[in-house]
């Protein structure tokens, strides 16, 4: 029998229930800290108390300039304290933050910026050369606002930061998001076409995935935490609002580059780090006299490819503590990790690397990962065979795509997030990736559609056919690596058509080999991928 008691004159009010936000987490440490180191760049320390007046100033100035809600204020910036200002700022205004991918062509940002419908970018001026041509393409005429960091030349006609701060109130009142499924932020990840789509985050799982961070990196009070992860790839995995939840400091860096890492990481501390496995063959590839002493263990949270036996054992004994998580854009950056066993502790190295190449278990804020037959939606057995497709469902998954309902019905059939991704599952539940559906390459951490790359190989006047794949890379964990038919009587150089890919798309999308051959096709022309993958893995 139901007792109805407990829910009558039970109801929700302002006491009781307030939307989840990841934004009050720097209201509390500026209360709690607010003269904690908060963010260091270029030898510069801001408190908490700053960090939050100058949020809110950003906020105030985007809300007299008349945006609010539902507005999309876009950013085209590095590391740097205006990009971590930007993810408090914007939203608290009411807007929702659209972080650019630096490394993206001028008419992929046209792109953005025309479906994200941008009122404002924040840009620096490094980047000020490709978005000048990516405005000369868009239709959009977002308010550009300058960012000086020391590179660049001045923006012309545009608003300084600095000043657009200086015209904000710090005491602005600024408005909480009505309902925490109101949209925080837009990232746009590469899918299965060409043109990205634009995933929408909400308050509450910004602010939960904040939180399972916590738990999975298992950070303590006030940690130090370096910037290597971009910021622009989906909103830095939470970390933006992570850090300032537990009170650290943020640790900028406008470039990765080794030896600024080093010394950054042992002048200010550093405990944890994102990045991809580039980002470590980075640090490891630093000679010996470029490298500062570090004074701290560092926790180093990676994602991608898995960290082969070697590179485990030389970040081990340079002092780091690896971490191997996944995700996508779909769910926030990493929803599933590499939760480690101490009885691993005493496996051989090769048994240990064995383990962490395994994707993991789910986030504690993940209600549900599993792996599935696509056709039957039945859960696969855990034999660490049979191969199914990733699926997640909870509240660390995003609202869908940003005007594409179709795609946002699809990825959501019979109420689970599809990834696309193939795996499998192991006897610990512990699920491990065994292919791409999608046909993504996942580079440096960033994501690269094949299809997109194969769109700028047939435009070039000798081919005939291309077909993408992935390559494995000791540096990037995977490069492009295009087939190409050639028209009959027509020829073309393997440094031809990189080149003319460069000049077609963000280089970093490039192939960084090119095959010349006949390509196997099916009975009805489809190009056969797999034999192509399995040709370059002989």
């Amino acid at each position: 029998m139901t007792n109805l008691a407990y829910d009558q004159d039970l109801d929700r009010n302002p006491a009781n229930h307030q939307p989840l936000t990841p934004l009050l987490h720097l209201e509390r440490a500026a209360q709690t800290h607010p003269l904690h180191t908060a963010v260091v760049h270029n030898g510069v320390k801001t408190d908490y108390r700053t960090l939050r007046d100058r949020c809110v100033r950003l906020a105030s100035a985007l809300a007299a300039r008349g945006l609010g809600r539902g507005d999309t204020v876009a950013a085209l910036l590095p590391n740097i304290p205006a990009m971590l200002e930007s993810h408090y700022g914007v939203p608290m205004a009411g807007c929702v933050l659209n972080t650019i991918n630096t490394r993206l062509d001028a008419d992929t940002i046209a792109y953005i910026l025309d479906h994200g419908e941008a009122q404002a970018i924040i840009v620096d001026r490094e980047f000020w050369p490709v978005l000048r041509e990516a405005l000369t393409i868009a239709k959009a005429r977002p308010l550009v606002i300058e960012v000086d960091d020391g590179v660049g030349a001045p923006i012309p006609d545009a608003i300084g930061y600095e000043a657009f701060l200086a015209s904000g109130d710090p005491a602005f009142d600024w408005p909480m998001p009505r309902d925490e499924w109101d949209a925080i932020s837009l990232n746009y990840t590469s899918g299965t076409t060409g043109r990205p789509k634009g995933v929408v985050y909400h308050h509450r799982g910004a602010y939960l995935l904040a939180m399972g961070n916590v738990l999975a990196a298992d950070i303590r009070r006030h940690p130090v935490y370096l910037w290597t992860l971009p910021m622009f790839h989906c909103n830095g995995w939470c970390f933006p609002w992570t850090i300032c939840a537990v009170s650290g400091t943020h640790v900028c860096l406008r470039a990765v580059r080794g030896p600024v890492m080093w010394k950054l990481m042992g002048e200010h501390g550093v405990t944890l780090m994102c990045g991809a496995p580039v980002v470590m063959a980075t640090l490891l590839d630093t000679p010996e006299d470029s490298r500062a002493p570090l004074t701290e263990k560092v926790r180093f949270t990676t994602a991608g490819a898995p960290p082969p036996e070697a590179v485990l054992a030389r970040m081990a004994a340079a002092g780091f503590e690896v971490c191997h998580v996944y995700g996508l854009t779909e769910c926030y950056g990493p929803a599933v990790v590499n939760e480690w066993h101490r009885d691993w502790d005493d496996l051989p190295a090769h048994e240990q690397a064995a383990r962490m190449a395994r994707q993991g278990v789910r986030y504690p804020v993940l209600e549900a990962l599993d792996v599935k037959d696509p056709i039957t939606f039945d859960s696969v057995p855990a034999d660490g065979i049979t191969m199914g497709e990733v699926m997640m469902r909870g509240n660390v998954v995003s609202k869908g795509y940003f005007k594409d309902p179709a795609a946002t019905q699809k990825a959501f059939e019979h109420g689970w997030f599809h990834t696309g991704d193939l795996a499998v599952k192991h006897t610990d539940q512990t699920i491990q990736l065994r292919d791409r559906s999608k046909d993504i390459i996942i580079s440096g951490g960033e994501n690269i559609s094949s299809i997109e790359v194969e769109d700028a190989l047939y435009k070039h006047p000798a081919v005939a056919l291309a077909a993408v794949v992935a390559q494995q890379d000791d540096k990037w964990g995977e490069v492009p690596c295009a087939f190409i038919e050639l028209k009959p009587g027509m020829s073309a150089t393997e440094a031809e058509l990189i080149a003319w890919c460069r000049q077609h798309m963000a280089s970093f999308k490039a192939p960084k080999r090119i095959v010349f051959s006949e390509l196997p096709r099916t009975s009805t022309g489809k190009i056969q991928k797999h034999i192509l993958r399995a040709s370059i893995k002989a």
